[in-house]
């Protein structure tokens, strides 16, 4: 058998509210089910899509990205190169993104080490001189 949710408990599984729903719904993301009276149900099957859209937004695509995504998706298999093209590129632009937070985390944990050592009486020098030294083992790692 298979479950059925209103709404009201549909937005507490996904986490999303009842009006973000009811956009998504506008923007053709999702298709809730309906009874005879009109009223939107939802499923399991919603769930994991629900999920899904939110992996993809989570990994930085836009909205105009997960549209168009949905939209391959329900013209069929025939656009499998299509879609994975596009999480391809979504997934490059991620790794894009988490290369360059890594990049601003070092030169961050580097500051705070900095006013470790400023902290505990060692004199580190300005921060730049600081920096440049671990920029020269950056170069001798490569």
């Amino acid at each position: 058998m298979v479950q059925e949710y209103k709404i009201s408990e549909f937005s507490h599984l996904v986490g999303l509210s009842p009006y973000t729903l009811r956009y998504y719904e506008r923007e053709n993301l999702i298709i809730p089910h309906r009874y005879d009276n009109g009223q939107r149900y939802y499923t399991d099957h919603d769930i994991r899509w629900v999920g899904f859209l939110l992996h993809l937004k989570g990994c930085g695509m836009s909205m105009n990205e997960i549209k168009e995504y949905v939209t391959l998706r329900s013209q069929g298999d025939e656009t499998i190169p299509q879609r994975q093209a596009l999480l391809q590129k979504v997934k490059a632009n991620s790794l894009s993104k988490i290369a360059e937070m890594q990049f601003h985390l070092k030169i961050l944990s580097h500051k705070i080490d900095w006013y470790d050592g400023k902290l505990n009486n060692h004199d580190e020098g300005d921060f730049a001189a600081y920096l440049s030294r671990f920029e020269e083992e950056d170069k001798n790692e490569k």
